[in-house]
C-alpha cells in the first residue's frame, strides 16, 4: 500500500471511531438502549452495536435511519447536538474548504456542507467515491426524496435499479428519484469526487433492497 493510501486509511479509521463514539453518546443522552434505537431506526441491534464499536461504517441510508431513530437532524447526528433554537429567517452557514469533516463508509467518504444549520431543505455533501466494484455494496442504497449528483473530478459509474450502468465524466450530472436503488463506483485511475445534493428526505427511514445485510 502506498504511503498516501496508508495515511488515508488511518484517517478514515479515526473518523469512523469518532462517529461510533458520537452515536453512542447521542443514544445514551436520549435514554435509548440498543434495542430501542434498533426498533426506531428499523435496523438490527447488531448493526448499531458494530457501528458504535467501530466494526462497521454506516452507509448514507443507514445514517438516515439512525437520525430518524434518534429524532434528530442528519447534521446533528454527524456533527453533534443541534442548537436549542432554530432561526428560519435569514439563515446562513459558511463551510470553509479545510473545515469539512470526513465520514468514511467503506465505499464513500462523505464531507457534509452547512453542518451548522439544522432542519435544512436539502443535504449537500462532497463525496469521494472509493468503491471500485458494485460488489462492495451489500445492497443498492435507497432513501426518501430526490437526488442530484454532479461529477467534480474523475469518472464514476452509476448503478441504478431500473437502468443499465451509466458512466459519468467530470462535468456530467444526473438527477433521479432516490427511492430507486442506486450506488456509485469509481472507474478511473483515481478516486472520483462528486457533489451530492439530496432533498425531501424528511427524516423518513429508508428501505433497502431485498437481501441487504443487517
Amino acid at each position: 500500500m502506498a504511503p498516501a493510501e496508508k495515511s488515508r486509511s488511518a484517517e478514515d479509521a479515526r473518523e469512523a471511531a469518532a462517529f461510533g463514539a458520537r452515536l453512542r453518546r447521542l443514544r445514551q443522552a436520549s435514554g435509548l438502549t440498543l434495542k430501542d434505537l434498533a426498533e426506531r431506526a428499523g435496523l438490527a441491534i447488531s448493526t448499531i452495536s458494530k457501528i458504535e464499536n467501530d466494526r462497521m461504517s454506516p452507509t448514507y441510508d443507514v445514517l438516515l435511519r439512525l437520525a430518524a431513530g434518534l429524532a434528530i437532524d442528519l447534521s446533528a447526528l454527524l456533527e453533534g447536538p443541534a442548537p436549542a433554537a432554530v432561526q428560519s429567517l435569514g439563515r446562513l452557514d459558511v463551510t470553509r474548504a479545510g473545515a469539512r469533516l470526513k465520514h468514511p463508509t467503506g465505499t464513500y467518504v462523505y464531507e457534509p456542507f452547512a453542518t451548522g444549520l439544522t432542519r435544512k431543505g436539502m443535504d449537500p455533501t462532497f463525496v469521494t467515491v472509493t468503491a471500485r466494484s458494485i460488489d462492495e455494496f451489500p445492497a443498492l442504497i435507497r432513501h426518501p426524496g430526490e437526488e442530484l449528483v454532479y461529477v467534480i473530478s474523475g469518472t464514476v459509474e452509476l448503478h441504478a435499479e431500473f437502468y443499465a450502468p451509466i458512466r459519468l465524466e467530470a462535468g456530467d450530472s444526473v438527477y433521479y428519484d432516490a427511492t430507486m436503488g442506486h450506488a456509485y463506483v469509481s472507474v478511473g485511475p483515481e478516486d472520483a469526487t462528486i457533489l451530492n445534493i439530496c432533498c425531501g428526505t424528511g427524516g423518513v427511514p429508508p428501505v433497502e433492497l431485498p437481501g441487504a445485510a443487517s
